[in-house]
């Protein structure tokens, strides 16, 4: 475990026309005092509450973060109206649209907030759904190793058998002592800057004091930093990049959740998780980045999030995400 060392009710109608006869008037006000007393919306055996309405993918979710799509609304319950019916809504046509349908769902059903950001390999189209900053947690030491072997790389040499050693058990066991020890390799988080710089990430900033976990990053960096790994174009060469490829897809049996549960059954996923507890809120961040193969095609995905109760249902809500995005990617193009 990583440690952190620093709306309305439904409404009712009543009867609107009034009665000609005594009798009909007693039948109607004992119908009213009967609408009255039960109250339309509240929970009966053959009325479901506002939360049997709604999916149950866990606690309700912050709203703030949410970028495309348009949130589903309650309505109440009441005589038919006479106005126009809505038009159906017109099928999502770009892969941003297409996120923003998929997710504002699971954004509705959260205890927390996230952002996802996803790249088609084959086509090469890409879309962002958030644009906020989170905590890294550990999936800076993807950072950290890529700015570790550009380093290699100014200097014209390998890593040292101490720095391969530290390598692998930083990603494949997410060791914090071998991420410090190459944070204070790379140069910290003045390093670590300049190196995401360099890969094309303009949004990320190196945790200070040494708390590498609590760099600061968002989505869309996460997928630039993904595609400097996977990618064609990069200033990693192609031995550091394969390198890289590598460790992540032998991440120790126990942390490899995450992005990997959008991907087919038997499909090699290359992955780096973080999850982290803030000592601040006692809430949870947890992220998960990599590569992941669906439905035949290739996909880069970072999803991100803060404010879980409890890593599970962190957990739970970055695969759900990582899911409703792959899954929306494979359904703008079918």
């Amino acid at each position: 475990m990583e440690t952190d060392t620093s709306g309305g009710l439904d409404r009712g109608r009543g009867p609107g026309r009034r009665a000609r006869r005594p009798a009909v008037i007693a039948v109607v006000a004992a119908l009213a005092m009967t609408l009255l007393g039960c109250g339309v919306g509240t929970s009966s055996p053959t009325s479901p509450t506002r939360t049997q309405l709604r999916p149950s993918a866990g606690p309700r979710c912050a709203a703030g973060d949410i970028q495309g799509g348009d949130v589903e609304r309650m309505t109440g319950v009441g005589a038919p109206s006479t106005a126009s019916p809505a038009a159906p809504a017109a099928s999502p046509r770009t892969l941003r649209q297409a996120l923003g349908h998929a997710l504002a769902p699971v954004a509705r059903d959260c205890d927390g907030e996230f952002a996802v950001a996803l790249l088609d390999t084959r086509s090469g189209a890409s879309a962002a759904y958030g644009n906020r900053a989170y905590d890294t947690a550990s999936i800076v030491k993807v950072g950290i190793l890529a700015a570790l072997l550009l380093k290699a790389q100014d200097e014209r040499r390998g890593l040292t058998a101490k720095e391969r050693d530290a390598a692998t058990v930083m990603i494949e066991h997410s060791d914090n002592g071998a991420a410090t020890a190459l944070w204070k390799v790379i140069g910290g988080a003045d390093g670590l800057d300049a190196a995401q710089h360099r890969l094309g990430l303009t949004h990320t900033r190196g945790g200070r004091a040494g708390l590498w976990g609590l760099t600061r990053t968002t989505a869309t960096d996460q997928l630039r930093l993904l595609r400097a790994v996977f990618g064609d174009s990069s200033a990693l060469n192609a031995n550091s990049q394969a390198y890289i490829r590598t460790l992540m897809g032998r991440i120790t049996t126990g942390q490899d959740w995450g992005v990997s549960a959008a991907a087919d059954a038997g499909a090699g996923t290359r992955l780096k998780n973080g999850w982290l507890p803030r000592s601040t809120t006692g809430l949870w961040d947890v992220n998960s980045i990599g590569q992941v193969t669906a439905s035949g095609r290739t996909y880069l995905v970072a999803v991100l999030s803060d404010g879980s109760k409890n890593m599970n249902t962190g957990v739970a809500l970055v695969e759900q995400a990582a899911r409703a995005a792959v899954g929306a990617a494979a359904t703008l193009r079918a």
